[in-house]
């Protein structure tokens, strides 16, 4: 259906003449005759009478309104859902509990006029990420970006978040009186992080980790979720795990953990966000600019970062195999 002329019928049934209607619609007074004998001609039905006064709806007429008005509204709503500043802006957080999504909070706080589609590709490595930014599935997503990998055309990525680790741990734990520990003093001590997916960046981040500290991280076991985690180091004294700053978790107050920070060096997991270049929802440059305003102007000199040598060395294996 010719939604130009549903448009001009539904201008002239609120008009009640076709000239007023015609200024209306900034067309001539002939273009809505046309256009209007044209819907009746594919209808197959008369829409208006005319008379003295101009134009009155016929019974076929006022049965159509309704449903004229719900094409517009339809056309608009179709038109809204991918034209950019009028849909919203879709970000990929990964999870939501994670410090993006606690970022992504925040923007939103400060711009609520900026509708956000806030989605968890959970299961999604960099790669996963970059080729869904990509493809137009999300506006970005946040990931570890080593400097060595090599991006596709068109694709842009930025360090916005430098996230430093603590420990967690329960109340009978030999560290949990600390107020801070360093790599050193984790040495020996058993760290839980079940579920680390292999061959992704945060399983070579933590590689990294073991080979320059010698820290006993231990992936073995069975994913039951967060709850059953915690739970578990509530309850030992000898487990722990390491979490991000801005993580966000809760348990009951009966398992009284302690969140320690590492330090002399903080052990930060640097987050990038990935673009297109060409993508122009605005709300994705107000979101840019919001990150880089609130980024400190880096991580500091007692902090380390991963090199991601090891990591893209056997990427590159894994390719080559």
């Amino acid at each position: 259906m010719d939604l130009d002329a549903v448009r001009t019928f539904v201008a002239v049934a609120d008009a009640g003449r076709f000239q007023e209607a015609a200024a209306e619609l900034s067309i001539t007074q002939q273009a809505v005759s046309k256009r209007i004998a044209a819907l009746e001609k594919d209808l197959e039905v008369r829409l208006f009478t005319r008379t003295a006064r101009g134009a009155r709806l016929t019974v076929d007429g006022q049965a159509f309104l309704p449903h004229a008005r719900e094409l517009l509204r339809a056309e608009a709503r179709a038109d809204a859902s991918v034209r950019p500043g009028r849909r919203a802006l879709r970000i990929d957080v990964v999870s939501r509990r994670i410090v993006p999504a606690v970022v992504l909070q925040d923007f939103h706080r400060a711009r609520p006029e900026i509708e956000l589609d806030v989605v968890a590709l959970l299961s999604a490595d960099v790669d996963m990420a970059i080729a869904a930014v990509e493809d137009g599935t999300v506006d970005a997503s946040f990931h570890a970006v080593a400097p060595q990998l090599r991006l596709p055309n068109g694709i842009r990525t930025a360090r916005m978040i430098d996230e430093p680790h603590q420990l967690l741990v329960g109340p009978r734990h030999a560290l949990a009186e600390a107020r801070s520990v360093t790599p050193a003093q984790l040495t020996g001590h058993r760290i839980w992080m079940p579920g680390i997916p292999p061959g992704t960046e945060v399983a070579g981040y933590f590689d990294e980790l073991i080979a320059t500290f010698g820290l006993a991280l231990d992936f073995v076991g069975p994913v039951f979720g967060n709850e059953v985690l915690l739970a578990e180091i509530a309850d030992s004294a000898e487990l722990a795990t390491l979490v991000g700053e801005g993580t966000r978790y809760l348990w009951p107050d009966s398992y009284d953990l302690r969140r320690i920070p590492v330090v002399s060096p903080a052990l930060v997991y640097p987050l990038s966000l990935i673009w297109r270049a060409d993508n122009p929802h605005p709300g994705l440059a107000e979101f840019r600019a919001y990150l880089a305003a609130r980024r400190p102007a880096g991580p500091g000199a007692e902090a380390w970062t991963p090199t991601w040598e090891r990591w893209s060395a056997s990427r590159t294996l894994r390719a080559l195999r």
